[in-house]
């Protein structure tokens, strides 16, 4: 986004003056809210109230219509019923109203009349420069005290902190701010876009960016708008700021139409997770653990790796949270040597001055302030989480202080567990005056730091260059525009053979052959042992049809196996050829796909492979196009990665020839637009790199 679009967005978040369209007199009515908590909020610059049948609202001067409003006014936030909104925006734009905020509901989300009214909307804006949030929206709110406006009809108003705050849902909005308020979350700005007609998601990243308040980035998203957008601001913004969403409602995917694994994996959870990832956004799975970890980041401080310490007056709690913490692939390790040597010289014999270091019931304000110098001085701690049960004998409140002090003295995160009741309620205001974040349980707390050690990871993700290919792009080209010269969209046996080799993907020897004769021959040449495949357009899935036979040891059974597969698939296929392959099977089968998804374009997946590759669903998606960091974390993130490095006595693959292969097929898909998808399962990692090789191979041409 250039400046001037960045200071378009200043007159809905730092207007020097707002009417307020369909302002009401009546109580509880949206025009009236929005009057009123711009009012009593303070908002800094003047309010217009606009409604033709009422001369005062909230004891100011109500005008008719924007445009007699004597003086310039830079927002207008529009509440009367749809079928008048037009008429009001046009209004604006004579009046050289620079932006609108469309409180409305009954436009594109409806559907039909709604759409077009949408649009009819939208060519007035335009036409008129005037920048639009919504229609269908709850308002927006800036918290900053040189504007104080709550331009929303949310019964709360936040308290001003660093959180930007995005919600596609308006209805979701209003709970949002009450629970940052309660949660004491503070909030810098907040935007409920609704039907995104005009500012989208990826807009708000960009100015947010800039705003030095905005600390971190929180989204609520039902869909992306303009997905290759919004991934490509979030990649940049993302390395300036945190940025944390909730993704919902994504749309059926219509895996039973895909012709590869890929394409019915593409719209998992799993794929929305990794392809959020890879543009350095965290996804959370719900709004309460959007806000736990938001709590924790707005300190401003992460952890420089995952070891956490844990201090604590009680053994139980202290167990859970170290298996919380393992869960979330974290880690307790132990202490220095020096540093427990330091703990025994003040705790008591019954403490334990391991990690989770115990400093029994007894354990006062004194005690957890020697503790936590000892603690997070150490350099096996990344950050530390302070549980504190409080008995009947011991101040929280001074113990809470103590939390407070060595969070602000710190450059390593500290949360806080507290538990029980005794004087509780005090201690947690202390907290949150400090702003300590103070979770329920100890099972929130670790996954507070665990979401901190991700953010961190993500911010420091490194952008390597692209590695160069010597590549026959002539070649593939000639077997593409071949195929859709034919009228064909699915590449058959040999073209699959000159697609890869023109990119340096090893595939396994094979031939097709259209009769005993010529496969006899074809064995001569391959060897034993042998796979066959059926070869034929309408059979995709060979191995569930029957139309693999494998592990073929001689002349004999080359020939059963042909007549086989003759008799299986002749009359359902005429044209049917036989695909003959040398058979390989020492290595590990592994899986790399692409396919086209509706919200995020094209993608790359590599995975465990063979036949069971929907079933574990071991797989990782990256964006097209991938950089080496992509490939790398798509390689290293399977679950299975342990059968990479050796197990049970097996030899290890080359990993570094698995991420060359990713890179490999993304310059395959860049230089080759049309295709939308394929299937390399299985693609076998050897043991041996050298005979490391695709065993099948699907492609499907198509426009996306």
């Amino acid at each position: 986004m250039n400046k001037a679009e960045l200071r378009s967005i200043d007159a809905i978040f730092r207007p020097q003056s707002i009417a307020v369209i369909g302002a009401s007199r009546k109580r509880y009515q949206i025009g009236h809210e929005i009057v009123r908590n711009l009012v009593l909020g303070g908002f800094t610059g003047r309010v217009y109230p606009v409604n033709p049948k009422a001369d005062v609202v909230h004891s100011m001067h109500c005008y008719p219509k924007v445009s007699a409003i004597p003086d310039a006014v830079d927002l207008a936030v529009i509440t009367v019923p749809a079928p008048l909104v037009l008429a009001a925006a046009k209004d604006c734009a004579r009046k050289g109203v620079k932006a609108l905020i469309v409180i409305t509901a009954g436009f594109a989300e409806v559907g039909g009349e709604g759409s077009k009214r949408q649009e009819d909307l939208m060519k007035v804006c335009r036409k008129a420069g005037m920048r639009v949030v919504g229609p269908n929206c709850m308002g927006v709110v800036n918290t900053d005290p040189a504007f104080a406006m709550n331009a929303s009809f949310a019964a709360s108003t936040p308290s001003a902190g660093g959180a930007a705050f995005l919600s596609q849902s308006g209805a979701l909005g209003e709970a949002i701010l009450a629970d940052a308020r309660q949660l004491g979350l503070g909030v810098s700005m907040f935007a409920s876009v609704g039907n995104r007609a005009d500012v989208a998601p990826s807009d708000l990243l960009d100015y947010w960016a800039e705003d030095p308040r905005c600390q971190q980035i929180l989204m609520y998203l039902e869909a992306f708008g303009a997905p290759e957008r919004f991934i490509a601001t979030a990649r940049r913004v993302s390395r300036q700021k945190p940025i944390l969403v909730v993704k919902s409602g994504r749309s059926a995917r219509g895996a039973e139409a895909a012709i590869s694994h890929t394409g019915s994996l593409a719209g998992s959870e799993a794929a929305v997770d990794s392809l959020l990832n890879q543009c350095g956004v965290l996804r959370l799975n719900s709004m309460a653990d959007l806000f736990a970890l938001a709590s924790a980041a707005q300190t401003g401080k992460f952890p420089k790796g995952p070891r956490v310490g844990i201090v604590t007056n009680a053994g139980g709690p202290a167990i859970l949270a170290t298996d919380a913490c393992f869960a979330q692939g974290l880690e307790v390790g132990d202490l220095q040597p020096a540093s427990a040597r330091k703990l025994k010289r003040f705790l008591p014999p019954e403490a334990s001055v391991a990690n989770p270091v115990d400093l029994i019931a007894s354990g006062n304000a004194q005690s957890y302030d020697k503790a936590l110098d000892v603690v997070l001085a150490d350099d096996h701690v990344d950050m530390v989480l302070a549980i504190f049960v409080s008995p009947v004998m011991i101040d929280s409140a001074e113990v809470a202080r103590v939390f407070v002090k060595h969070a602000e003295q710190s450059d390593k995160p500290l949360v806080a567990c507290l538990l029980g009741k005794s004087q509780g309620e005090d201690a947690a205001e202390i907290l949150a005056q400090g702003g300590v974040p103070n979770y329920r349980f100890p099972e929130f707390a670790a996954q507070a730091l665990a979401g901190l050690h991700q953010l961190q990871q993500l911010h420091q993700r490194p952008e390597l260059p692209l590695p160069k290919f010597r590549v026959k792009r002539a070649q593939a080209r000639r077997v593409i525009e071949g195929a859709l010269a034919d009228g064909r969209n699915l590449l058959q046996g040999q073209e699959l053979q000159e697609l890869f080799t023109a990119y340096g993907i090893p595939m396994v020897p094979s031939k097709v052959v259209s009769n005993r004769d010529e496969a006899l021959q074809a064995a001569r040449k391959l060897g034993f042992p042998l796979v066959m495949k059926v070869e034929a357009e309408d059979v995709v899935h060979k191995s569930d049809r029957g139309g693999v036979l494998v592990d073929i040891r001689d002349r004999e059974g080359l020939l059963d196996a042909y007549d086989q597969l003759e008799d299986t698939f002749r009359r359902e296929c005429p044209q049917m050829k036989i695909l003959m392959q040398s058979m390989r099977s020492e290595g590990i089968e592994t899986f790399f796909g692409a396919a086209t998804d509706p919200q995020f374009g094209r993608m790359l997946a590599f995975g465990l492979g063979g036949v069971h590759v929907e079933v574990f669903k071991d797989v990782l998606f990256r964006l097209h196009p991938l950089d080496p960091t992509d490939a790398r974390e798509m390689v290293e993130g399977v679950r299975a990665k342990a059968l990479f490095r050796g197990a049970r006595g097996k030899p290890p693959v080359d990993e570094e020839q698995l991420v060359d292969t990713l890179l490999r097929l993304s310059r395959l898909l860049t230089d080759n637009p049309e295709i939308a998808e394929f299937d390399l399962n299985p693609y076998l990692a050897a043991w041996v790199s050298k005979e490391s090789c695709v065993l099948d191979a699907r492609v499907r041409l198509g426009t996306h």
